[in-house]
């Protein structure tokens, strides 16, 4: 999982020029606060995301054993801000294609599905297909 993977992805689109086929959806002014990824990871795990931290963890030894943080799952820095954004670009795109303003849309910092309710899994923290999944079923 590194991010510059979604920059380089961004930089082959633009090179086969393939942005002048494709619109890109901007999260609208406070959107971001409005993500809830409660409604699929349980509470506790979500309140884990957001107060772990590297300087922090060794505070969180036996939480981190119970969902699954360590070698496939690290700790990072500003990582519930990091999946609370992919989430949320996750759930735009779901929002688009239920309104029909899009035929297709693609997340490219999205499809961590691996995550589980209560549990993090395979690099994956939240499962925002699930979350997609769930926004479109409303």
């Amino acid at each position: 999982m590194k991010p510059f993977r979604i920059r380089m992805t961004h930089e082959l689109i633009k090179a086969y020029e393939l942005e002048d086929y494709m619109v890109d959806i901007d999260l609208p002014d406070g959107y971001f606060e409005e993500v809830d990824m409660t409604t699929f990871h349980s509470d506790d795990y979500v309140e884990l995301l957001k107060n772990i931290s590297p300087e922090n963890q060794a505070d969180y030894k036996d939480q981190m054993i119970r969902y699954n943080f360590g070698e496939d799952c690290p700790v990072f820095p500003c990582m519930y801000d990091y999946c609370k954004t992919y989430t949320a670009g996750s759930l735009l795109a779901a929002e688009s294609l239920k309104a029909e303003h899009s035929d297709i849309a693609i997340n490219w910092a999205g499809g961590l599905h691996h995550a589980k309710k209560c549990e993090a899994s395979g690099f994956c923290y939240v499962n925002d297909c699930v979350l997609g999944i769930l926004e479109m079923l409303k």
